[in-house]
């Protein structure tokens, strides 16, 4: 583990260790390293860890030591001893894959993070994110991208990725339009099918310039979009906080929309039966790719209930923007 490139070195602070006695030195730093997976010694050492991944993060996997473009990032303790020597201490780590993308870049992929328990909450998850973009940047690769990544993680990932955006000058034109269009606009009135796209999402340019310069993809960055435009309001003027919220329903509709374009025409008809009518469906598709109708007519009460449950995805997404905005606030004043 010593043996991997120095990505990231930052003095300790009481903070970062307060629930270990022995992490009381003055000559002390937090380090993220990088190290290759294939190298011996660090897949040994991956290998000791696996029983802590399948343990602590859900739903993962080993990963392949012997592929060589696995990568793994330690952050570790570095504490002075009074031999003049060092000692480290794992504090957690992170494997990354890294993805050929065409025509003559990569992309990486974090597959596991974990923070050990004792060492949670003290920003070391951010530190390794960060970590991973500034190797993005400095190699310029195309961007960096997360496998199936957690409620807690993806929180986490949202609040490093707005913060770097809040002093991204060059997005700043266009955060600044929206807030005027939500301050000039009554939304309630709209005749638009929907004015995410047309007027509350970032423009694609902008989009392109964040993938470019701070290595945030297409899908992230529409997430810390939400929260951006929403630090930047206004809480007394009622109505860009409404038309906000309009803009917010319409961005989860529009993702609705989108999700059933992808089926391609395709549908799936439960069929009854005389013997377990959950157990037996039809799957019907258009040769165009269009919708078929009648089959699968859904009665008119159905109607309601869909209205019922969109607005309860509305809600929990404006919730989710609140929190993450009152995290990154939080994270302002330190």
């Amino acid at each position: 583990m010593s043996d991997g490139a120095v990505t990231r070195c930052d003095p300790l602070r009481k903070t970062d260790g307060a629930s270990d006695t022995h992490f009381n030195g003055d000559c002390s730093t937090v380090e993220v390293l990088r190290s290759a997976l294939h190298n011996m010694p660090v897949g040994l050492l991956y290998s000791r860890l696996v029983p802590l991944i399948l343990l602590l993060v859900e739903g993962s996997r080993p990963v392949d030591v012997t592929d060589p473009k696995w990568e793994i990032y330690f952050i570790v303790k570095k504490i002075e001893d009074d031999s003049g020597g060092y000692r480290m201490y794992l504090l957690g780590f992170a494997t990354v894959y890294r993805f050929y993308h065409y025509p003559d870049t990569s992309r990486l992929r974090i597959s596991q993070i974990l923070v050990l328990p004792p060492y949670q909450s003290q920003g070391h998850g951010c530190r390794l994110l960060e970590s991973i973009y500034s190797v993005a940047l400095s190699e310029s690769l195309y961007d960096v991208t997360v496998e199936e990544p957690s409620d807690y993680l993806q929180q986490q990932r949202v609040c490093v990725d707005t913060l770097r955006l809040l002093t991204f000058e060059p997005i700043m034109p266009a955060v600044n339009s929206v807030l005027q269009y939500l301050k000039d606009n009554n939304l309630s009135k709209r005749t638009e099918k929907s004015v995410y796209k047309a007027h509350f999402g970032p423009p694609r340019h902008v989009t392109d310039i964040v993938r470019q310069k701070l290595k945030i993809n297409k899908k992230q960055f529409r997430r810390c979009w939400d929260v951006l435009i929403y630090l930047n309001l206004d809480p007394k003027n009622n109505r860009c906080v409404e038309n906000f919220k309009a803009c917010v329903s319409d961005h989860v509709k529009d993702d609705i929309l989108d999700k059933d374009s992808e089926t391609n025409g395709k549908r799936l008809i439960e069929v009854p039966n005389a013997y377990n009518h959950d157990m037996t469906f039809v799957v019907m598709w258009s040769k165009d790719g269009t919708e078929s109708h009648g089959t699968d007519s859904k009665p008119e009460g159905d109607q309601v209930t869909q209205e019922e449950q969109l607005n309860q995805l509305v809600e929990k997404e404006m919730e989710d923007i609140v929190e993450m905005a009152k995290k990154v606030s939080s994270r302002c004043k330190e």
